[in-house]
């Protein structure tokens, strides 16, 4: 058993509440990522072509940019448990329609693509409402950096398991089965929230209008201007290097002459490298220089996406991989954990939809783009420009971003 004891990597477990949410989280993330693995792959084999790939990645993610805003909004003035009771609940719905449909055999990319955008759209409000509640699940605010590492190695241990099982379950059984059990899983998250032990939600006394309430998220940033370089950080890297997984299951099934179960085996390694860094990242001690571990990073990622941009093999891309998950997980989550510690608490669902704004709106017009690009000049040569450009982003930001502890 874990022990959660002051000093170690997992003390954010002794908050029972934030144990239940790993937990829930945990079995669900699964199920999503095995999802996500299966939407890819089934798009790819039915079209064959990378700007649909990039499509299929637009239609889920935009949405939740139109929206994130509103849904930062609703996070601010709302219960946050009651808000993700009803995004888990559609999320459910949305997966069992997928696996209907597909297990129908009679379906057609565009019905895959319009409920990837009901997905983008529930999105939008469950992101700036499940972020922001781990202060609310974590008795001890020292532990919440701890909680928010966790988080991320959560997700990216998910990103490890999640892919493999959908490759072996694509081959074997179908892609309806990988939605079937993504659906089923949303049901582990919502019983970890009927089981939490939460004060009564107090609601705001002074409520303003949207428009208002988004001018003052908007003069909070220009107030703190730290906080707004490492949104546009996240921008920048959003719509220029992370959308790489766009170009996965063109590596797997073209370059590599592989299968379903190849791509989930790259998926997998992506996630493990992931996992590395969720670890490292959750090991620090209070004080650590985030900022230059973000920039550190970056650079990292660009040298591990062209390197894996020149392999010719599966056996030769796998190290490389790694490095990529290892390098794209800790540039995302030490900007967010700064975000989320340096924000003010009646600021945060609001700066976490801004967030979401920009990386929900800018991975999907990136992926958009990566896609119609590698259509012309060929996905090798598409990651090697995404590297080269990870390292000039790390240079230009190491001007601006001011370290401190």
């Amino acid at each position: 058993m874990l022990q959660a004891g002051k000093g170690n990597a997992f003390r954010a477990f002794r908050n029972r509440n934030y144990a239940l949410f790993f937990y829930g989280q945990s079995i669900s993330q699964i199920g999503t990522w095995m999802q996500r693995t299966a939407v890819s792959w089934v798009v790819y084999a039915m079209t064959h072509s990378a700007y649909m790939l990039g499509l299929a990645v637009f239609m889920q993610q935009f949405p939740s940019f139109l929206f994130s805003l509103v849904g930062g909004i609703a996070s601010d003035r709302y219960s946050r448990r009651k808000i993700l009771l009803i995004t888990q609940t559609a999320s459910l719905i949305q997966s069992a329609l997928l696996a209907i449909l597909t297990f129908s055999g009679h379906y057609q990319v565009w019905q895959i693509l319009a409920l990837s955008v009901v997905l983008g759209i529930v999105n939008a409000f469950d992101t700036p409402a499940r972020q922001p509640m781990v202060h609310e699940l974590v008795n001890n605010k020292e532990d919440i950096t701890n909680a928010l590492a966790l988080n991320s190695a959560m997700v990216n241990i998910a990103r490890l398991i999640g892919p493999a099982l959908s490759g072996i379950v694509l081959q074997a059984y179908g892609a309806h089965t990988c939605f079937a059990v993504n659906a089923f899983s949303f049901l582990a998250v919502i019983g970890s929230l009927l089981l939490m032990h939460l004060p009564p939600f107090v609601v705001p006394l002074h409520k303003k209008d949207a428009l208002t309430e988004l001018s003052e998220g908007f003069a909070y940033l220009r107030q703190t201007p730290r906080i707004g370089v490492i949104i546009i950080l996240i921008l920048c890297m959003a719509f220029w290097v992370l959308p790489y997984d766009t170009l996965m299951p063109v590596f797997a099934k073209v370059i590599f002459s592989g299968n379903a179960r190849t791509f989930g085996y790259i998926a997998s390694a992506v996630g493990a490298g992931s996992i590395a860094g969720s670890l490292f990242l959750a090991s620090l001690k209070k004080g650590e220089q985030l900022a230059a571990i973000l920039l550190v990073s970056i650079v990292i990622l660009g040298i591990g996406l062209i390197g894996f941009s020149r392999c010719t093999s599966f056996y030769a891309g796998m190290p490389f991989a790694v490095i990529i998950g290892l390098a794209s997980l800790v540039p995302m989550t030490a900007s967010i954990t700064i975000i989320q510690v340096e924000a003010a608490a009646h600021m945060r669902g609001r700066v976490m939809s801004y967030v979401a704004m920009a990386y929900f709106g800018m991975l999907p017009l990136g992926s958009l783009l990566a896609g119609t690009v590698s259509q012309k000049i060929s996905a090798p040569l598409t990651m090697l420009i995404q590297g080269g450009i990870a390292l000039v982003i790390a240079f230009i930001f190491s001007n601006y971003l001011k370290f401190k502890k």
